[in-house]
């Protein structure tokens, strides 16, 4: 499982919601001395907001290394923010946040 950092914060009755997911993202098509590096990338994250799902995304392998997702989302202080993702090789992460 990949190292998730989720800072949701929120003003004004919107929160932003950062996202840094730690994970190699490799295509499948780069050669490493000669042999193929095996693909391994996100495919699926989902976002949710009190249990509300605000983000459904399918991710390509185009994305690169340790992806940044940053997006806003309507809610107040105190909120919980769940992000979930699945990869390539079935491998899953998850982080939950409280809004400041």
């Amino acid at each position: 499982m990949a190292a998730i950092k989720l800072k949701p914060k929120a003003r004004k009755g919107v929160i932003g919601i950062k996202a840094l997911i730690k994970h190699p993202m490799e295509t499948g098509l780069r050669k490493k001395k000669g042999k193929v590096v095996p693909a391994n990338h996100i495919v699926h994250m989902v976002v949710l907001h009190n249990g509300s799902k605000v983000v459904d995304a399918d991710i390509g392998s185009s994305v690169s290394k340790d992806p940044y997702f940053k997006f806003n989302v309507p809610g107040a202080k105190g909120d919980t923010i769940e992000l979930k993702y699945k990869d390539s090789n079935g491998k899953t992460g998850s982080a939950t946040a409280t809004s400041k």
